[in-house]
């Protein structure tokens, strides 16, 4: 089944088919030289990148129309994402022994990437089984804050993708200040719903503020995305820089 993309620079949507046969067979890595595989691998992490990217972008029409497309398309993407995880980390080990330290470095940035695009799947398929499980249409308002976070949230996976394609900083430095988005309309939504007066037993509010505390914890795991480019271009980490720091 075709899952609805962002359309590329092609001007073609990635389907489903493209996607499976675009990937190496499971232990393809395994039987290349070093830098060969670990190229596969690298292909692999920014492919992961783009899957986690459709995942963010199905959620605009999972939320406003309910789309079992949609619903679908983000399934999809979440067994895509577990599937290049676990590749990578069985691979992985046979590569790095066989590279310098520089490729090393890139295989383990892979490895941690993959992990944080996987975490952004499982969240994001939160999201939509919990819109799937609710038998009322989320509210206008909520919605629209919804997917103003998932918006946000593409466009940092977006910057992620090209970042690591290009070892571009500026990227990285843009999706740290796109998280402070992201951050505020979750807040925004919280604030409204908790001075909420509703009827006991009803859950409704509390189902829209896990969804923005996923779509916000994905921006999260985006941001540790960011700071392993950097970590990557600069050969130094940001986790310990305070964030307005590492922003700049």
């Amino acid at each position: 089944m075709p899952r609805k993309a962002v359309t590329g620079s092609s001007g073609t949507a990635r389907s489903r088919t493209e996607a499976t046969e675009s990937r190496p067979s499971k232990t393809a890595a395994m039987h290349k030289p070093g830098a060969s595989a670990t190229d596969d691998l690298t292909r692999l992490a920014l492919k992961a990148c783009l899957i986690a990217r459709d995942a963010a972008f199905n959620v605009r029409d999972l939320v406003t129309t309910n789309s079992r497309m949609a619903f679908l398309a983000i399934k999809d993407c979440e067994k895509e994402l577990d599937f290049i995880e676990r590749q990578i980390d069985e691979d992985l080990p046979a590569a790095i022994t066989r590279v310098n330290e520089a490729r090393a470095r890139q295989l383990l940035s892979s490895l941690k990437c993959t992990t944080d695009l996987e975490r952004i799947g499982d969240l994001v398929m939160s999201v939509a089984m919990r819109v799937q499980a609710r038998n009322a249409k989320i509210p206008t308002s909520d919605a629209s804050q919804l997917v103003e976070m998932s918006v946000i949230l593409r466009d940092m996976l977006d910057l992620i993708h090209t970042g690591f394609s290009t070892l571009d900083l500026e990227c990285a430095r843009k999706v740290l200040q796109m998280d402070k988005d992201v951050d505020r309309i979750c807040h925004a939504l919280f604030q409204k719903h908790l001075a909420e007066n509703l009827p006991q037993g009803d859950t409704s509010s509390f189902d829209l503020m896990l969804m923005a505390q996923a779509l916000e914890r994905a921006g999260d795991h985006t941001t540790n995305l960011a700071e392993d480019l950097y970590s990557l271009i600069e050969g130094r980490s940001l986790r310990h820089m305070p964030k307005k720091r590492a922003a700049q």
